[in-house]
């Protein structure tokens, strides 16, 4: 739990450090400089979605973190991250994309969202702010086309 916090705590102070010219940066840009972020960005890579996270927008991210990506069960990413598993890595990185700017103040208990993936996910405020049960560690990190909130699960979508 204290790991978790910790890893929360620095990956929200390397965002929250290159907010004040991120709105220069698009979402991707934004993603990289943070360097908490290596593995979401390769599955985006992987994926053949940087062009698309780099467009007009505006996208609202749902970022989840290193940290995120490796409370996976042992494999998963690695397998994700296959040639022949792009449709399974696009669905999965696109539920954590929802269109528009939704910055936290809009948040409601219970609003419900739809994703670019085509589902929807769920938020609630009690004891903090969570999309699908996933606790946002870090709000509102505006870039250029959009804005970023830090997560600390990797959300999945329906099967």
């Amino acid at each position: 739990m204290i790991r978790r916090t910790f890893i929360a705590l620095t990956a929200a102070a390397s965002l929250m450090a290159t907010a004040s010219y991120a709105a220069d940066k698009d979402i991707v840009d934004t993603a990289i400089e943070a360097g908490n972020f290596t593995t979401l960005v390769a599955a985006v890579q992987a994926a053949g979605l940087v062009d698309t996270l780099k467009g007009a927008g505006p996208f609202t991210v749902f970022a989840p973190t290193d940290a995120a990506f490796a409370a996976l069960p042992a494999g998963t990413v690695e397998d994700l991250l296959k040639p022949e598993n792009k449709d399974k890595l696009v669905s999965i990185l696109t539920y954590h994309v929802v269109p528009g700017k939704v910055m936290s103040s809009a948040l409601t208990e219970g609003m419900t969202a739809a994703t670019v993936q085509g589902g929807e996910v769920t938020f609630t405020l009690e004891g903090g702010a969570k999309i699908n049960g996933a606790p946002i560690s870090a709000a509102d990190i505006e870039a250029s086309n959009g804005v970023i909130h830090v997560i600390d699960a990797v959300i999945l979508p329906p099967m």
